[in-house]
């Protein structure tokens, strides 16, 4: 099984304004088929609480921050997000859960997949057992 990391992107510094920017198949490891946003998210609610059987995500903060909690079926793993110039890949087969989100928050998803409802796994003990039997 595939292992969650995090990816820098390309950072140029400029005084009117730095830029970054993602590039499919270069900084990310695959094409985009979907891009979504989660944003205006009341404080304490957290967003996910599911797993994908096939699709891969890109995840970055845009503006503000937010925690990433994954679980690959037998232990979790943590990642805050609160940069611009880099973000976290997780590969198909990951529970995630996104939770922590500051004021004004901005998250940014990248998919390599178009939204089907048949990908989803939401209950966290069907994924494990499924996840145990990869």
């Amino acid at each position: 099984m595939e292992s969650p990391y995090i990816i820098q992107l390309p950072k140029f510094l400029d005084d009117r304004g730095n830029l970054s920017f993602i590039e499919e198949n270069n900084h990310i490891p695959f094409k985009i088929e979907r891009t979504y946003w989660i944003y205006d998210v009341p404080g304490g609610e957290r967003r996910g609480g599911h797993a994908y059987l096939s699709l891969q995500e890109f995840i970055v903060a845009l503006s503000g921050s937010f925690d990433v909690v994954l679980h690959d079926g037998d232990k979790e793993m943590r990642f805050s997000l609160n940069r611009s110039y880099y973000g976290l890949y997780v590969p198909k087969m990951m529970w995630r859960e996104i939770e922590n989100f500051s004021t004004n928050s901005l998250a940014l998803i990248l998919a390599d997949g178009k939204y089907d409802e048949q990908d989803y796994i939401r209950d966290f003990d069907r994924f494990v057992s499924k996840a145990h039997e990869q």
